[in-house]
């Protein structure tokens, strides 16, 4: 499973590295570094991101050699708002890339065991892979280890993988619904 898991985090880095280049290093879109808080940021840019992920990410998924099972979404215009206002309101304020890093997000289910294999591996695999960070999220009734994907670049909208044990589901499900889904 662990080589499964590897194969499906190069997928997604490769993806997210031939989408954010065919966007940001190309010309399609103005390069604003992310780096910077949300009043550099125009919401624009964000908007306009997120519409052509949206259009073009099955496109890209389609050409994966991706064998695992995996779930993914791309992130509401109404999610980035909910977001966005409640960084804005921040007293310290914080680079975009480091909370709008889940524009898109894929999701994968696997078992206590296989998490803990992934896990060993992970240091080795963000050197290897070039990713951004990772971080097993244990709060308020929601377990999920979270990786995250940038290509090392400031002008790149990161991208993340949740992984989730089995035994999780249930009450992972009812907290995303609880607190993720408040702006409704």
């Amino acid at each position: 499973m662990k080589g499964q898991v590897k194969k499906l985090v190069e997928e997604i880095n490769r993806i997210h590295k031939e989408f954010s280049e065919s966007c940001f290093d190309k010309g399609m879109f103005e390069r604003v570094k992310l780096s910077r808080t949300i009043s550099n940021v125009p919401t624009s840019h964000i908007y306009k991101y997120r519409l052509v992920l949206h259009e073009s990410i099955n496109d890209y998924l389609m050409t994966s050699h991706i064998e695992l099972k995996f779930f993914y979404r791309v992130k509401t215009r109404e999610s980035i708002d909910d977001k966005i206002v409640r960084y804005s309101e921040r007293e310290n304020q914080y680079p975009v890339n480091n909370w709008l890093n889940d524009i898109f997000g894929a999701r994968v289910i696997l078992t206590e065991s296989e998490i803990a294999e992934v896990m060993e591996e992970l240091d080795n695999w963000q050197d290897e892979l070039g990713l951004k960070n990772w971080y097993l999220r244990d709060k308020e009734g929601y377990k999920g280890l979270h990786i995250y994907f940038k290509n090392s670049s400031n002008f790149y909208f990161p991208w993340e993988l949740q992984i989730w044990d089995r035994e999780d589901l249930k009450s992972n499900v009812e907290n995303h619904e609880k607190f993720k889904r408040s702006f409704i």
